[in-house]
């Protein structure tokens, strides 16, 4: 809520201090068009194929770790055995255990740092494009659509920034914005 009353009163402070200048305000739901982009289906594909060729075999390759470094601690006699690598095999085995109990959070949180290094030059491609459109249509402000309660619907830059990105929007029943062809 603070986050859309802020951004309304930027919008009329904006409009207020411009005096003399024209001010044009649009709007546009830049993951909707990040998710219409070609590149983000590729972009979910090879997210997918490095959680199962990356992610899941680290899992095994951990489990298979502390089991052999669990079975050696209790095989082998430990009272022989150095107390500094008593130490150092039992810090390995409790951080062996902390990733596997903890797989699903890390795993989580790789995926998502890669999801971003994926996705990262699509948002780019999508913010070129905003700029772009934004100036050819006189937009001196654009903002995200998730900011905005109510607007008018042909201050909706998508339809353009899709014809500008050659993006195929899905279509829909009912009018077009208003300059759309």
């Amino acid at each position: 809520m603070k986050k859309i009353f802020t951004a309304v009163m930027v919008a009329l402070g904006l409009a207020a201090g411009t005096a003399g200048a024209q001010t044009k305000i649009a709007y546009i739901s830049i993951d909707n068009m990040v998710g219409l982009m070609p590149e983000a289906a590729k972009a979910d594909s090879m997210l997918q194929k490095y959680q199962v060729d990356s992610l899941n075999p680290q899992l095994a390759l951990d489990l298979q770790n502390y089991q052999y470094k669990d079975s050696i601690m209790k095989s082998v006699d430990t009272l022989k055995m150095p107390q500094q690598i008593k130490d150092e095999n039992r810090k390995s085995i409790a951080e062996s255990a902390y990733r596997i109990n903890n797989w699903q959070s890390i795993t989580q949180q790789l995926s998502q740092q890669k999801q971003e290094e994926l996705v990262a030059p699509i948002y780019n491609k999508v913010y070129e494009a905003i700029k772009t459109v934004a100036k050819e249509k006189g937009y001196t402000h654009v903002f995200s659509q998730d900011v905005f309660l109510v607007a008018p619907e042909g201050d909706n830059l998508l339809p353009f920034v899709a014809a500008k990105l050659k993006v195929k929007l899905p279509t829909a029943p009912g009018p077009k914005p208003a300059g759309v062809k």
